[in-house]
């Protein structure tokens, strides 16, 4: 039996370009929740990245809140992998 904090998580992140806010969290959860959050994703082909202390920080913030400050760095290279993506997807 697997210990509760070896379980999967995930977040989901939303972003609109045009406005002025940061990145919102848009689902997150551990387990079960985890694996339809990232089943999700895979049936809407919205990449993925595989990056687990983002995501427990990303875990402790509130559905629909803005990431803080201090995961901008972070959440920008996420971003970045995802247009890095798109552009060689696009090719």
């Amino acid at each position: 039996m697997s210990r509760p904090n070896n379980r999967r998580q995930a977040a989901a992140l939303s972003y609109n370009p045009d406005s002025a806010g940061a990145p919102v969290v848009k689902a997150k959860g551990k387990g079960l929740i985890a694996d339809k959050i990232i089943q999700s994703a895979k049936e809407n082909n919205i990449p993925i990245q595989e990056d687990p202390g983002l995501v427990e920080l990303l875990g402790q913030l509130e559905i629909n809140e803005a990431i803080p400050e201090d995961l901008y760095q972070a959440v920008a290279e996420v971003f970045a992998f995802v247009y890095r993506l798109d552009r060689h997807l696009d090719k």
